[in-house]
């Protein structure tokens, strides 16, 4: 058997057998397969898509390319959820203490920025001294103290996924269901869970961007998990537009802080409740979504999911008095407005382009060894529906260098859709729900 071979195989449409997909990501995890091949494979996936049978053989290869955790020994049930990614999508930094403090285990793996998006990883590492690369022990013993711990992939879990996972984010080769659901349950299901809530981005600012895609990546991952004896709910959300005011490692960092601190955007608290909810819901915390509703937001409220998320800073090395002065969170040294060069109502955004600019500006990599520029940020002052006046700022950069910047100002002006006419409809938050 030859990568080549099976390179070819796929670009002529073939469908490749379990052995073949085990010979193509055990040699590339091996590093028996080079960088190029591997490329050259997933471009030919990406193209010709991949079924659900070597999706199915695909996710189960890179799952036992490494140790599947057993968290027996912890008590209670384990739950995480998973986003597919988008612009400002920063809510695993709050229902993780949200959940944990409610009396679940959460462990998630999670990875870095890919494509437009940002990364739960990256966003952790704004905060100063935060540990995201523990051992698969350290990361019992976080488990262990205080119900959460939030790390990459390890030697030890899903390595296939973790090699794969950077070439496909400067290859082109993301928007793929087969390689997405692969990528992501291969992770997910290696931590030991008993559930896994999913939350399926659609829009402009998603990897999917018509709703009929979402749904059908969400069947996808919703049937690999509970083939796997998981149980499993995505909620189908939207990203048309950023979610929240924010975007940008520590900018999201912080407006996470102000959610549980009990402020924040309006869409951020609420998609992270109501995440949360059925995180309780399925791992038989509560009995009911809105018993789940109701614990979330005392967790909030009381307080107590906020000193969690400082147990988990401090035990993963990082500076816990960011939660109280977020002003020691890495600052751009300059900041510039985008002005609206007409006045009216704002009837769309083209959501991904406001992470392109991020990404051009340092806050994402466009080569997988690049390092990012955790200060460098979007603020968001209109959302769809509103009024805006010519001359008015339509959103702020936080930057450090200039090289890209008016490039960016003008990706992001761009971006914005002004007319005379309100949207029409209400758009709601949360579109569809699968697999309850």
């Amino acid at each position: 058997m030859r990568a080549v071979d099976l390179i070819r195989k796929k670009r002529d449409s073939g469908e490749h057998s379990r052995e073949e997909i085990d010979f193509l990501i055990s040699g590339y995890t091996r590093g028996e397969i080079p960088d190029y091949q591997m490329a050259a494979w997933l471009m030919a996936a990406w193209l010709r898509g991949l079924n659900r049978s070597e999706t199915a053989a695909l996710t189960e290869t890179m799952l036992h390319s490494g140790e599947v955790v057993n968290l027996s020994d912890l008590p209670g049930k384990k739950v995480d959820k998973h986003s597919t990614g988008g612009v400002g999508d920063k809510t695993s930094l709050i229902l993780a203490p949200i959940v944990a403090a409610g009396g679940l285990t959460v462990p998630m793996i999670s990875g870095r920025g890919l494509g437009h998006t940002g990364g739960t990883l990256d966003k952790l590492e704004s905060i100063p001294g935060f540990n995201v690369n523990l051992s698969l022990e350290e990361f019992r013993t976080v488990l262990r103290a205080c119900g959460m711990a939030l790390i990459g992939q390890t030697a030890e879990i899903a390595p296939a996924d973790k090699k794969i996972y950077a070439l496909r984010d400067v290859t082109s080769t993301v928007e793929n269901i087969g390689l997405i659901c692969a990528s992501i349950m291969s992770k997910k299901l290696a931590e030991g869970i008993d559930a896994l809530v999913l939350d399926v981005k659609t829009g402009s600012g998603a990897f999917m961007k018509r709703e009929e895609d979402s749904v059908r990546l969400a069947e996808v991952m919703v049937d690999t998990g509970k083939r796997m004896g998981k149980k499993v709910v995505a909620l189908i959300t939207d990203m048309d537009q950023p979610l929240g005011r924010a975007a940008g490692h520590a900018k999201e960092v912080a407006e996470c802080i102000e959610v549980l601190s009990g402020g924040g955007p309006a869409d951020v608290r609420d998609l992270s409740v109501e995440l949360s909810a059925w995180m309780f819901f399925l791992g038989e915390r509560t009995k009911t979504l809105d018993e789940g509703r109701r614990l979330a937001e005392n967790m909030i409220t009381s307080g107590q999911a906020k000193e969690r998320f400082k147990q988990c800073i401090r035990l993963q090395s990082g500076d816990e008095r960011v939660v109280d002065e977020p002003q020691r969170l890495p600052e751009a040294r300059f900041h510039a407005d985008v002005r609206s060069s007409s006045s009216g109502l704002i009837t769309e955004t083209n959501c991904e382009q406001f992470g392109i600019a991020l990404a051009m500006l340092g806050g994402g990599r466009e080569k997988k060894e690049d390092q990012i520029d955790h200060a460098v940020g979007l603020e968001f002052h209109k959302r769809i529906g509103d009024r805006i006046e010519k001359g008015e700022s339509l959103a702020t950069i936080h930057y450090n260098s200039d090289a890209k910047l008016a490039e960016a100002k003008t990706l992001i002006s761009n971006s914005y859709q002004i007319g005379e006419a309100a949207p029409s409809g209400k758009r709601p938050l949360i579109r569809r729900i699968l697999g309850p």
